[in-house]
């Protein structure tokens, strides 16, 4: 009698146990559906524009400029890309903004992680007066240093030469401050057992520091990248030979005529210039994503 009594007994207390978790379990897809409505609209306003873009790329210049504007091409046409070819030196406008972006990539990977990791685990005199001069430079607008930097590059004979291109970006203040950040948080116990073992401190930067450094590496050359290719009045200043222009000093030069613009050349122009973006982005997402998930430092 008392066993059953107490099977009824616990049989009535975990009964409203379904209820509660089936309540729980029918709020969750409401959050979830209202969470993808959300970012499906920050989607669509972000794509947006770069989806017409490349509509607009394929269309003639009369479509382009009619009022109010259509977003999927009437006759397709691939004529605005045939003129961006022919009429622009492409492989040498493309290949000299490969090569700039390139080495200001690959100069403050090396460079800003460098600093960044003296400024973050090396002690000396004037540590954080350095730091503070970097943070200073932060809120300078670039405007400001342009004259000085580009008579600076003139004095030393730098004009129209890829150094001159180059050089002025090797080492962002942006990134020394990212790159210190970042090694703020690597554990100092890591360090001091490779220097236990006997490493030395570029062994210790390159085996042990770098590798743990994936996610601000990547994330460093992607902006980077992005700046440096896209970049249009320092190359426009620096570079008055056309064999030294970017690409988009060159689109900008030819696209836009003594009366009016050549809308379906520039976004011509546009949609070649934002591909490289965009394979460096997926190329180096995927070692971003992967660098957070493995480094597990907290």
């Amino acid at each position: 009698m008392s066993a059953a009594t107490t099977s009824t007994s616990t049989a009535t207390s975990t009964a409203p146990g379904p209820r509660r978790l089936r309540g729980r379990g029918f709020g969750e897809p409401k959050a979830h559906w209202l969470a993808y409505a959300v970012l499906g609209l920050g989607l669509v306003v972000v794509t947006s524009p770069f989806i017409w873009m490349a509509f607009s790329s394929l269309k003639s210049e009369g479509e382009i400029r009619r009022v109010p504007p259509t977003w999927w091409p009437e006759a397709p046409t691939l004529d605005n890309f045939r003129e961006l070819f022919d009429r622009l030196d492409f492989p040498t406008f493309f290949g000299n903004s490969a090569l700039v972006a390139t080495a200001v990539t690959l100069g403050n990977v090396v460079f800003c992680s460098m600093l960044g990791y003296v400024l973050a685990k090396s002690d000396f005199a004037g540590k954080t007066l350095l730091f503070r001069l970097v943070l200073g430079t932060l809120m300078i607008p670039g405007m400001v240093t342009l004259v000085p930097l580009f008579v600076l590059v003139a004095n030393m004979g730098l004009v129209n030469t890829y150094l001159g291109l180059i050089l002025p970006f090797l080492a962002a203040p942006f990134g020394v401050f990212l790159m210190r950040q970042f090694f703020l948080g690597i554990p100092d116990e890591l360090i001091d057992a490779a220097r236990v073992d006997g490493a030395s401190e570029a062994r210790i930067f390159v085996q042990v520091v770098v590798p743990l450094a994936k996610p601000a590496l990547a994330t460093l050359a992607i902006l980077t990248f992005l700046g440096s290719w896209n970049n249009f009045l320092w190359p426009l200043v620096v570079a008055t030979t056309e064999d030294k222009y970017t690409l988009p000093v060159a689109l900008a030069l030819y696209s836009t005529g003594q009366n009016q613009t050549d809308y379906g050349l520039l976004l011509a122009g546009a949609v070649v210039v934002v591909v490289p973006v965009l394979v460096v982005f997926l190329i180096l997402q995927r070692y971003f994503v992967q660098g957070i998930a493995l480094t597990g430092i907290k």
